[in-house]
């Protein structure tokens, strides 16, 4: 057989009351009681189509993640289905994908799960390049005459 080291880091958890809750890697307090330094991004479900069309727009996903980078340290899911959405992020922490990658994967729509790709979403409008943006909207500007 082969050995292998458990990486206990990526097991979630999910409490199963309403509205659910699920968890995988570091939540806030814990980062800071490591001394972790971490960025957190939130999405609320409120601004889901899904939730909202369910009447189950109550709730949040938190995204923890290393400073100035998309890798994942923590995630916290709070409503309906939360259990089942953490999948995506268990897998991601496992195989070190981050939130680029979740950015970029197509979701169906309307889902769910599209709350995670909005989380990342937020996370990516916070990293965009201000210089850039500033170019960019001088080029259209002037493109619109």
């Amino acid at each position: 057989f082969k050995k292998f080291k458990a990486d206990y880091s990526v097991i979630p958890w999910a409490t199963f009351i309403d509205p659910e809750v699920a968890r995988v890697g570091l939540n806030e307090q814990e980062a800071k009681a490591q001394g972790i330094a971490y960025e957190l991004s939130r999405y609320d479900l409120d601004e889901l189509d899904r939730a909202i069309v369910d009447s189950e727009a109550h709730g949040f996903v938190k995204v923890l993640t290393v400073p100035g980078k998309d890798k994942i340290l923590g995630v916290t899911l709070v409503g309906e289905h939360a259990g089942d959405l953490i999948a995506e992020y268990v897998l991601a922490m496992k195989h070190g994908i981050g939130l680029n990658k979740i950015l970029g994967t197509i979701h169906i729509y309307p889902t769910l799960a599209e709350a995670n790709k909005y989380a990342a979403g937020v996370w990516k409008k916070a990293h965009v390049p201000q210089k850039l943006l500033r170019w960019v909207a001088r080029f259209h500007a002037w493109r619109r005459g």
